[in-house]
């Protein structure tokens, strides 16, 4: 195995490691890392844990949001994601906006928790120049508590610099997701959403440094075949799903959800921060707030892109929105498809095995051509 995709599969989220300035967790697509970047801080992309019960965050949530969101709340309070100076939470859906209020008022009403301080960041994606001078403005107000958390002042030379490097990032990570859509490819979709996942976790440069690293030794990696699947529907923040869905002979070759293609497909350009802003205003299409019709287009296009032999739609219990685009989604492709709907968090249950397994043995997309 390439000694830089061991490394990055090996990384487990949630610590400090080496860095020596404070850290910041964050949750959702829509938190503009960037600034946490320039201000010397280490942007940490929170997760869940579907194989701990969410007993400390069902107490504050209730059992009626998104397991996933329950699991970061439990994490937090138990301790699970480590020492964090500061929490950002966007509000990229209704959970993540629950989860925000839970901690303010947790921090207000339970100060013996010791929580750390925590910042709502409100990205809208409408395509309008008054959505853009809003969205500024609640950067603006990021940049400002990133200073204070960080004790310096983030001057655009900073800020610049850090847009640019993780521009850069994605860049790589563009680069690294081609090599799955390869024919053979030469990553599995766990294998590519556990690398995703690291340089969500690793300070920028030592993340662009692994990916570079990665690249370079690509020819060496190993071969993966399997029926080729576009994924769609829920966010998937551990690779549990993944590999039950490859153990079964597919290949996850793309996805739409923003803790894969999503996160890294757009890039911002300019360095500055009205571009930023741009960057995360048009980013997506996220099943939450894009249309019906938006979702199913870029679904066709990606789908297409990557070579898909099928369409498979995951939708994870409390989280309707996918299902809002999957019959669209799936007449758009005109791919084989199966909608698994309701699944538990982090799994499959013997429904979603079957219809899967209902599906493996349809013929390739280049047979049926």
């Amino acid at each position: 195995m390439s000694a830089a995709l061991a490394q990055l599969l090996s990384h487990h989220t949630g610590g400090r490691g080496a860095h020596p300035g404070p850290v910041i967790g964050y949750v959702g697509a829509d938190v503009p890392v960037e600034y946490l970047t320039a201000a010397g801080l280490l942007p940490v992309r929170l997760g869940g844990d579907p194989h701990t019960p969410s007993t400390t965050g069902d107490r504050y949530l209730g059992t009626g949001l998104d397991p996933a969101a329950r699991s970061v709340l439990t994490r937090l309070l138990d301790g699970g994601h480590g020492p964090l100076d500061g929490v950002v939470v966007s509000r990229d859906c209704e959970a993540s906006t629950r989860l925000f209020y839970a901690l303010r008022e947790l921090r207000r009403v339970e100060p013996s928790r010791a929580l750390p301080p925590v910042h709502l960041v409100d990205v809208l994606h409408l395509p309008h120049r008054t959505t853009t001078r809003y969205v500024r403005a609640k950067l603006a107000q990021l940049r400002a508590t990133a200073e204070t958390w960080a004790g310096r002042t983030v001057d655009d030379t900073a800020l610049a610099a850090a847009i640019t490097a993780h521009d850069r990032l994605r860049e790589l990570l563009a680069r690294v997701a081609d090599l799955r859509r390869a024919r053979p490819a030469r990553l599995s979709g766990t294998e590519m959403l556990t690398v995703v996942a690291a340089t969500t976790a690793l300070p920028v440069d030592r993340a662009t440094q692994l990916l570079e690293q990665l690249l370079a030794e690509a020819d060496g990696l190993p071969e993966h075949e399997g029926t080729r699947v576009f994924l769609t529907g829920s966010p998937h923040d551990t690779a549990h799903v993944y590999a039950r869905i490859e153990n079964m002979g597919f290949l996850i070759v793309g996805e739409d959800h923003d803790r894969g293609d999503l996160l890294y497909r757009r890039r911002t350009g300019t360095p500055t921060e009205t571009a930023l802003a741009e960057r995360y205003q048009h980013n997506g299409p996220a099943a939450p707030r894009a249309a019906i019709r938006t979702r199913a287009e870029h679904t066709r296009r990606q789908a297409e892109e990557c070579g898909a032999d099928v369409l498979v739609g995951y939708a994870r219990l409390r989280d309707d929105a996918p299902a809002w685009d999957y019959a669209a989604q799936a007449a758009a492709t005109g791919l084989p498809s199966v909608f698994l709907s309701r699944q538990p968090y982090g799994g499959l249950d013997d429904g979603a095995t079957e219809a899967l397994a209902a599906l493996r043995p349809a013929a390739p997309a280049e047979a049926l051509r």
